[in-house]
């Protein structure tokens, strides 16, 4: 057997603004709509504007992986991700999530990574979140166009990203320099988040050519990854603007 196929990812997606960005993309294939809520005017327009199979059921929330569905959940086509290779182009800005294992944080961090006009991310398929239909509410869409490569190591990832022309800088908390005003973001660029609490694993903080902090006033606990990863992408277009 030849290495698999990534599976893709975005097969199920729950909420208002998730479903409809799906639907937008023209990726649902049966939408599962709550009998209470099929005649609000925003569920109306939803069904109005897709083709896909609609079933009414009596409570949503039994089909639902979120806690909040707001009456839809659909089935879609799955995204495919992208190469890594793809991502290591001309003025590239990358956010890597070294293992970020909320799936709520993984989103957050797409959201901002979209509004600031990051390239790609980057996420490992092992001891990470998958971007799953919680992700997906959390990014509001987002997930549906931001380029995401899916790797099995991301220290190897990071090696690949180099060869591919990319400086690699790495938010840590005991970082030599800050990351605000860093010239380097103004290069190809991939920016390295760390899981929640533990920071950066340490083979991955060998392979950074930089360790950035993010500066903070007093012994505060660190930030958690998405205020870190949104704090990077919007600096990221600060320092290019």
């Amino acid at each position: 057997m030849g290495p698999m196929a990534p599976a893709g990812y975005g097969n199920r997606v729950e909420g208002l603004h998730a479903v409809t960005a799906a639907v937008e993309a023209g990726r649902v294939r049966k939408l599962y709509v709550d009998r209470r809520r099929k005649s609000r005017s925003e569920i109306v327009a939803l069904l109005d504007s897709t083709s896909a199979e609609v079933r009414i059921v009596d409570d949503v929330r039994s089909l639902a992986e979120t806690d909040s569905p707001q009456g839809v959940v659909a089935d879609c086509d799955a995204i495919q991700p992208v190469s890594l290779d793809s991502l290591s182009v001309e003025g590239a800005a990358v956010l890597v999530l070294d293992h970020v294992e909320d799936p709520h944080n993984v989103g957050a961090v797409a959201r901002s990574a979209a509004a600031a006009g990051i390239t790609g991310m980057v996420v490992s398929s092992k001891r990470a979140a998958p971007l799953s239909a919680t992700a997906f509410k959390a990014s509001v869409g987002a997930l549906e166009r931001l380029p995401v490569a899916v790797v099995g190591s991301i220290p190897e990832a990071l090696s690949r990203l180099k060869k591919g022309g990319l400086w690699v800088v790495g938010l840590a908390v005991d970082g030599d320099q800050p990351l605000f005003g860093l010239d380097l973001l103004t290069e190809s660029v991939a920016v390295v988040v760390g899981a929640e609490g533990d920071g950066l694993a340490e083979l991955t903080k060998k392979r950074c050519d930089v360790l950035a902090s993010i500066p903070m006033v007093g012994e505060t606990e660190s930030l958690n990854a998405s205020v870190s990863g949104a704090l990077a992408a919007f600096e990221i277009m600060r320092v290019r603007a």
